[in-house]
Formats: C-alpha cells, structure tokens, sequence
C-alpha cells in the first residue's frame, strides 16, 4: 500500500521548541499527545508523542491491542487522533502489512508496477523500475512468477519491493514478519535492514518480537498495555551493518533485556 502525501499537524513537545519546527527538513513524522478513541468507547491510545526522523528506524514493541496498528494507521492519515496532532513532512508514505497483500492474477513484476501504474507513468519507464527493485530484494529471475508460485518469504519480497518502487520518504511496517517461519524470518529481517541503509527511508516497524526490534532498530519505543501509551524509548547503540551474530552477544542480551524488562512492567 501506498499513500501520497502526507502533511498533518504537528510535533512533540519532548524533544525542544528548535526541534519541534517541522521547517527542520530531517523531521518525517511528529506525534504530539495523541489520543484515539472508537465509537465503540474504546479507548487505544492516551497521551501518546513519538518523533522519527530521516534516517531512523523506529520498531514499537507492546502487548496485543495496545494500539501499535491504530499509531500506524494514523502517521498515514488512514485514522485521525481524537485528541492531539499528527504531522508528517514525508512527500511519500508506504504501508507494509503482515500479509503479502498482493493481487492473485499478476505476476511479482506487475504487483510491484502496480504503484507507478497507479500513478500513471509510461510503462517503460515503470517496468525498468519495478525490475530493478526486484533485483534489489533477491527475485531476479521471478519476475514472471505468480505469488502463488512463491514462498512465504518470496511473496513478501515483492511487497517490500511494491513499498520502495514508490521511493517512500516515510515507511510503515505492520509486523511484515510475524507469519514467517524463524529462519525466513530472521533472513527478512537482514534484508530489510540491507534495503534501510541503502535507501534510507525514515522507518516505524511494529512488532511483537523483542529481537528483532534491537536488531533492526535505532530506537525501540515500547507501549504500555491498553490504552496504549509509550513507557520507554530505547536508543540502540550499533552502526549499520549489523551482523547476524550480533544476536549473541552480552550487549544485545542486556539491551534486550531492558525492553522487555518495560514490557513486563507494564502490560
């Protein structure tokens, strides 16, 4: 999914009044005090402020309905706050879901072309893209593969290659990994952070694994449990590239360890 643009409100109050203009250009979304509520009367989220700039990669950890799908709906303006303000400055947003979500009946090529299709641009000039962003993501030589001749891992390829086809300055992530077996899935997670630094997209990757937040991250936010509110914010210590072997070591123990330490505090 893919959504152009985006500008809504904005910024949190946390960070300074300097940073809180979004004239500063490495600002991709803001949310400042945010509050969502159902008709249902439920209530998802209270008192929530989160900025992500260019460059980072933010996960969001939490317990099951604490709101961390409704925050992704509203830094794309699918959802709108009950109380507080929303802003982006991205001229691009792209949504990966959990599943693959691709259309049946069209090949990986013809899904991932489907973005600049939509937008209208000639289909020379799509197909080349959409080729080269499959190449980028591992599935040179699928191209004309339907996703039900693909795997798993394969048909989630071509929804990250769908996602970065739009050259999206802001990139949501709605547990993208959660039903992947464990080793296609710390694959996708080497992967993903291999197309991070090369495009550099501002990132928000929800998830409910603790390992995988420190691994791809360079913060992780957690949330309590509903109505979801932030508890801690994580700063990850590590460049880019991060082996795979990082997993094992004392530091990733212990800062995984303080993750979930808030998590258990606050479920």
């Amino acid at each position: 999914m893919t959504i152009l643009p985006g500008n809504f409100a904005r910024a949190d109050p946390r960070r300074g009044t300097e940073e809180n203009d979004l004239t500063t250009s490495t600002r991709a979304l803001a949310v400042d005090r945010v509050r969502k509520s159902f008709a249902t009367g439920t209530v998802a989220l209270t008192d929530v402020s989160l900025t992500l700039d260019a460059g980072e990669f933010v996960s969001v950890v939490g317990p099951s309905g604490c709101g961390k799908s409704t925050l992704l709906r509203l830094a794309c303006g699918l959802e709108t706050p009950t109380a507080g303000k929303v802003t982006t400055s991205a001229a691009s947003t792209s949504y990966v879901f959990q599943d693959a979500t691709l259309l049946e009946w069209r090949t990986a090529l013809r899904n991932v072309e489907l973005v600049d299709e939509l937008r209208g641009a000639p289909k020379a000039e799509r197909r080349a893209k959409a080729l080269g962003v499959l190449e980028l993501v591992g599935l040179a030589g699928f191209e004309h593969h339907h996703p039900r001749q693909l795997s798993a891992g394969m048909r989630m390829r071509v929804s990250l290659g769908r996602a970065l086809v739009a050259e999206p300055e802001l990139a949501l992530f709605d547990e993208p990994f959660g039903a992947l077996d464990e080793i296609t899935r710390l694959q996708m997670q080497t992967e993903l952070q291999t197309l991070f630094r090369l495009k550099r997209f501002a990132g928000l990757f929800i998830t409910h694994s603790v390992s995988e937040a420190v691994y791809l991250s360079t913060r992780v936010v957690v949330m309590s449990g509903r109505p979801g509110r932030i508890v801690a914010d994580v700063d990850i210590p590590w460049d880019y590239p991060r082996a795979p072997e990082l997993r094992y070591e004392a530091e990733f123990a212990a800062i995984a360890g303080k993750v979930s330490a808030a998590l258990g505090q606050h479920a």
